[in-house]
This record gives structure tokens, C-alpha cells and sequence, in this order.
């Protein structure tokens, strides 16, 4: 570009024009730049994980701004995604991940709608923009207990794959006489309907009368596979409560169809169990950890200060009256 032969004013105003233009591709390329990756947006709206993904997009069933998604592409939350056909919500990126603790209910459905009017566990959850919850697991309509849900998609999908065997603990109330047999074979397995199944160990809790508690873990989460392996032996659940779920413990003051957030050190912790780096959080201040000394001002030092103040006023009053 060239300013030969023209006026003061007019090359000023060229060159006004020729710095916008730039400035405006280079704010384009930087806006290009930044974004996030595809398979990462869509993993944390918890539509699955990014090697579903990724599949999809070979197979032309992702969409961006209406044009075939590609690999590897970067997108900002003003661009319309769409799989199948059907917009995505919930691309938009929260401040930063949440776990959330939910103590469920016996007599809620793990579903956001239920056909049948019955209650949802999403109703009692806290409302949150520009992310939805995504259930870690589900527990059937009769059992209660620990249920996590997060704001990550790709923290559930890790957690819930069946390569992850993340433990579940859960107390069981059984109703009738349970033998030494009936245990020996849950430990060493029984073929259910859709295969082998096994407690990894079974703790006697005690119990007074017909019912006895026990406490018992397996590394997966099968529908209904507690009750089924307890059916499977002649035992008859009548209480069914999961208690733990990983290194998450359900919090003996969280009530029934109550939640709170998880800690970071614990939510931390989840992120290691599914392989996942941990979100960047400031960890809270320990219990017991000495809170930093704020200077403040002695108030001996100011009633001393006050006192000295309306001494010296009596005593100026006294040498007027004197006069």
C-alpha cells in the first residue's frame, strides 16, 4: 500500500482504513484460534464420550453452523451444533466443573421425566446456567443413597465406563436367614441373566429379629445387580442403600433429598479414579489451619486515647472558669 501523490487527509484516512482491515483479520484468526475442541464441548455436555464422538463426526452426523463438523475443529458457544439433526444445549462453557453429592430417596426415578408422573431426582438439584447435570450412575426406584452427579459429561462417561470398576459400597438389609452357603456363593459368583456376577466382600453389620444388614462392594453397576445377586441365592432384599461410590462417602448430614457440592480435595481425588486431570480449584482452607493475622487496632490503645482526649477537655474547660 502506497500514499504517493495523495493529501495529508487522505492518507491518513487510507491508512485509518488499511489498519482496521488488519486489525480485523488478525481479531478473526485470534478468534479462530480460540474456542475449544469439539470432542472436548460436546464430552462436557454429557452427550458421550470423545471417542463416540469423534465417530460421529467420521460419519458426518455432527454439524457446525450447519456445514459437517471435522476433527479436531474448534468452536465458540455462539456456533449452533447439532447431531442428527437435533441442537445441542449446553455447549457453553461453565466457570468451572462441578460434583454435586445428592443423598436420593427412596421413591424418586434417576430420569429427568418419567412417563408415569413420578418424582425426579433433577428436580431436587440446584439450577445452573449455561451447563446441565449428568447423572454418575443410576440407582432403581426403591433405593437410596449416594448419587453424584457432575457439569463434566467427560468425568461420568470415564466414571461410569465398565473399564473403570470404581467400587460401590452398599448396606443391605436382608430379610430371613442367611447361611454361611449362601454367602460362600455370592463371593464366588453366580450366573445371572446377563452373566457372572459377584459381591467382592460381604461384611456382617448386624441387625436384630428377621432382618440382618450387611455391607457389601462390587466394580460395577449393573441395573438391579445387588438385588438380583441377592435373589439369585434365596435372600430377599428389603432394604437396599448405597453408602459409597468410589472414594466418595454419602455424608451422614446430608439428608434425604438433599445435596451439596463436593469438596475440592475429594472432587480432585474422582478426577484421579477416572484418569482425568483435576479442574483448576483453590483448595479450601483445612479445619484447624490458622487463618492469617489481620493488623488491627488495640482497643486499649483507643479508650486510652478517648480518655486522654476528654481529660485534656475538662481540664481546658477548668482554665477558662479560672479566668
Amino acid at each position: 500500500m502506497t500514499f504517493a501523490g495523495r493529501s495529508s487527509a487522505s492518507c491518513a484516512r487510507g491508512f485509518r482504513a488499511f489498519l482496521h482491515s488488519t486489525l480485523a483479520r488478525i481479531s478473526a484468526s485470534q478468534f479462530e484460534v480460540e474456542g475449544e475442541r469439539l470432542q472436548k464441548v460436546l464430552a462436557r455436555a454429557g452427550v458421550g464420550s470423545r471417542r463416540q464422538i469423534e465417530q460421529w463426526i467420521t460419519e458426518g452426523r455432527i454439524k457446525v453452523g450447519g456445514l459437517p463438523a471435522t476433527l479436531g475443529q474448534r468452536v465458540t458457544p455462539q456456533q449452533t451444533i447439532t447431531i442428527d439433526g437435533h441442537v445441542v444445549t449446553g455447549v457453553a462453557r461453565a466457570a468451572r466443573p462441578r460434583v454435586l453429592v445428592y443423598h436420593k430417596p427412596e421413591g424418586e426415578v434417576c430420569t429427568a421425566s418419567d412417563p408415569q408422573g413420578r418424582p425426579t431426582v433433577f428436580a431436587n438439584l440446584p439450577r445452573i446456567r449455561n451447563a446441565r447435570w449428568v447423572a454418575i450412575g443410576r440407582l432403581d426406584f426403591n433405593t437410596s443413597g449416594l448419587l453424584l452427579f457432575t457439569t463434566d459429561g467427560e468425568l461420568a462417561h470415564r466414571l461410569m465406563h465398565p473399564s473403570s470398576e470404581i467400587e460401590r459400597e452398599y448396606a443391605v438389609r436382608v430379610l430371613g436367614e442367611v447361611t454361611d452357603d449362601m454367602l460362600g456363593r455370592l463371593r464366588d459368583g453366580v450366573v445371572l441373566d446377563d452373566g457372572p456376577a459377584r459381591f467382592d466382600t460381604i461384611v456382617d453389620a448386624g441387625g436384630t429379629g428377621a432382618n440382618r444388614w450387611y455391607h457389601v462392594t462390587l466394580r460395577e453397576g449393573r441395573n438391579r445387580e445387588v438385588r438380583r445377586l441377592w435373589e439369585a441365592v434365596g435372600g430377599k432384599v428389603s432394604r437396599l442403600i448405597r453408602v459409597r461410590y468410589g472414594n466418595v462417602m454419602l455424608p451422614r448430614h446430608v439428608r434425604a433429598g438433599r445435596s451439596e457440592d463436593l469438596d475440592a480435595e475429594s472432587t480432585a481425588a474422582l478426577y484421579a479414579l477416572a484418569g482425568l486431570s483435576p479442574p483448576e480449584t483453590e483448595l479450601k482452607r483445612k479445619k484447624g489451619d490458622a487463618a492469617p493475622e489481620r493488623p488491627r487496632r488495640s482497643r486499649l490503645a483507643g479508650r486510652t486515647r478517648r480518655e486522654e482526649g476528654r481529660r485534656a477537655g475538662r481540664s481546658t474547660a477548668r482554665d477558662r472558669r479560672k479566668k
